[in-house]
């Protein structure tokens, strides 16, 4: 049992470095939204070469957004974050966000992975906007079987008024647990 309390020590320092990581670069408040702009036309660029389908989803959609995230699993626990940005179309007026995961279960490996959410309709992009997204249970093994570590996975319809497709960067991450992710507008980005 003693072990118990350094270990849970350690694997809460890992998860507030991570969330820490996470964060978008830049000194100002403008360098952050520069960078996560930029980060958000390369994801979209990659997706819609990968899912060429995906760009005509955009399109049509009420609005979409998309998100960095960097997590891990250590064992029993996990956590990660990232940001991204919300973008509602035609009009193209842009809501900065954050996410964090932490979670409890059975993993070992790291997570790189952008996440695009496309909004078929306004109400549902509204109610991302204004009460997040809450993800509470997750199961999965993923590895890169070819080495790349790089693969376009994710919903080709909507569910429930929304698209979810997810790009991987590197990592593999073996993880069968219940994970809670939640995003929210960044307050001091908007």
């Amino acid at each position: 049992m003693r072990l118990a309390l350094p270990l849970a020590a350690i694997l809460l320092s890992a998860c507030a470095a991570t969330l820490s990581a996470c964060a978008a670069t830049g000194e100002t408040p403008a360098d952050q939204r520069a960078t996560i702009d930029r980060r958000t036309e390369e994801v979209l660029d990659r997706l819609f070469q990968e899912s060429p389908s995906a760009q005509a989803q955009v399109e049509r959609a009420a609005g979409y957004a998309v998100f960095s995230n960097f997590g891990i699993d250590f064992f029993l626990v996990g956590g990660g974050g990232g940001y991204g940005v919300a973008i509602q179309l035609p009009a193209g007026e842009r809501t900065y966000m954050r996410m964090g995961e932490a979670g409890v279960g059975i993993g070992l490996g790291a997570r790189d992975f952008r996440a695009v959410f496309v909004f078929e309709n306004n109400d549902r992009l509204q109610q991302f906007l204004e009460g997040g997204w809450d993800a509470s249970v997750e199961a999965s093994a993923a590895a890169e079987a070819d080495g790349s570590g790089a693969s376009a996975t994710g919903a080709a319809s909507f569910n429930d008024g929304v698209a979810i497709y997810q790009l991987t960067e590197t990592g593999l991450a073996l993880r069968a647990n219940l994970r809670g992710t939640k995003f929210w507008k960044d307050a001091s980005l908007n």
